[in-house]
Formats: C-alpha cells, sequence, structure tokens
C-alpha cells in the first residue's frame, strides 16, 4: 500500500509505502519520464537527504533516468526504531519498494547502495534475483566472518552474472580503499573505480561521483536493452 504526493514543478513525489512489518517507509520519487527506475540507499545513520543521495538523484534526473531515494526503517521520515546492524531487515525494505515499483509497472533497473547501504544492497542481490545492476559505493567488505560466511557459499555464482560497479574513494578514514581491492577478487563482473582523494562520503568529489555512477547505469543499460 503507498501514497503519494506530487509537486509539477519539481517532478517530484513523496511515496509512503508499508514493508512487510507494518512500518512506512518513506521516499522521494523523481520522474525522468522512463519506465525504468534506480533505487537509491543511504548509509548508517543516515537519510534520503544525505547529500550522496540527492546529488546522485539530480544527476539521474539530468540524465533521463527515474530514480527513487528513500529512508530505511528507523531513519529520517520513515517509521519504526532504528537498529544497528539490521542488515536483513533493511533487504526488506528494498524488497518492499521493489515489488511496488514492479506492481506499478515500473522496471527497476538497479539499486545503489553507499556505505552500510552498499552491503545492504549486496545482500539483496544475494537473496532475490530480480534488479540485475548493484551499484557498491564504499562498501565494507569484511564483515567480521565475512562476505561468504554471511551470504553463503554460493553468492559469488549467484552475483557473478548480473552487472556491479564499485566506487572507492583512497583517502577514506572509515572503510580502507583494500575493501574495494577484496571485492575485485571475488567478483568477475565487477567494473572497480577509485576515486582519488575522496573521503568515505566524497565531500569534494561529489560531482565525479555522480558522473561515474550515471555513466556506469546508461552504459549498462545500453547493454540490456540491446
Amino acid at each position: 500500500m503507498a501514497q503519494s504526493t506530487q509537486n509539477p514543478s519539481s517532478q517530484q513525489q513523496k511515496v509512503i509505502i508499508t514493508n512487510n512489518h507494518g512500518n512506512k517507509l518513506v521516499g522521494i520519487l523523481h520522474e525522468a519520464g522512463t519506465k525504468e527506475i534506480v533505487i537509491l540507499c543511504h548509509g548508517l545513520r543516515a537519510s534520503k537527504e544525505d547529500i550522496i543521495m540527492t546529488q546522485l538523484t539530480a544527476a539521474l534526473e539530468n540524465a533521463g533516468i527515474s530514480s527513487f531515494r528513500f529512508d530505511f526503517t528507523g531513519n529520517g521520515e520513515s517509521e519504526g526504531s532504528f537498529e544497528f546492524g539490521n542488515y536483513w531487515r533493511e533487504v526488506d525494505d528494498i524488497h518492499s519498494v521493489a515489488q511496488h515499483f514492479h506492481e506499478a509497472n515500473r522496471r527497476v533497473m538497479a539499486i545503489v547502495g553507499h556505505s552500510k547501504g552498499a552491503n545492504v544492497v549486496l545482500l539483496y542481490a544475494s537473496k532475490y534475483h530480480d534488479i540485475k545492476t548493484v551499484a557498491n559505493l564504499s562498501g565494507r567488505y569484511d564483515l567480521k566472518a565475512g562476505l561468504e560466511d554471511r551470504l553463503g557459499k554460493d553468492f559469488i555464482e549467484r552475483i557473478r552474472k548480473e552487472g556491479f560497479i564499485e566506487l572507492k574513494t583512497k583517502s577514506d578514514t572509515i572503510i580502507p580503499v583494500g575493501d574495494a581491492l577484496e571485492f575485485a577478487k571475488i567478483l568477475p563482473n565487477h567494473k572497480l573505480h577509485i576515486v582519488k582523494g575522496a573521503d568515505h562520503v566524497y565531500t569534494e568529489h561529489l560531482a565525479e561521483l555522480a558522473s561515474i555512477v550515471v555513466n556506469f547505469l546508461k552504459e549498462t543499460f545500453a547493454k540490456g536493452r540491446g
């Protein structure tokens, strides 16, 4: 079930989607006139209003790609209690969002996540097979036991055939650049970009980040249509 309010001048809609746990998830739909759509996922203790999320939606809109940024349960405007961890709960949130757009006859072409959100989109891709392209922006590789222990021995096989890009900053003091190199070792269908000089939130490199993501998505979408 979803509710929406629209501002015709900005081509943005506030959309409220009820997840499987009964919490209302609040997001902003940026319409660019396409049936295809990209879902954007924020990081730990962030929200859909995070500068990375808003910059990416603006860049996607300028490129003619519709997108949806939303608050995970317990973050921003969404209902529920904030919790550390709860990766699989956030996977459920993405699934509720994806199902909403599938039912609206929209084609979710990609999911993009930053920091913790990057790990959540990887988990989503390991569980579901309905979204072909994943963009991991500064995600952490070793979640204590490592991805294989958490996702299962067949994690690589389940994602190797899907489109995947990872962006990493060279000066990230929160998640080391080595994590990106570890992802590159285990994901054969993987495109790695290291943004030199950028911090974890790409403070001085937002335009470069947006350009890399948009170009990757355009290239991937073109292949999908071909």
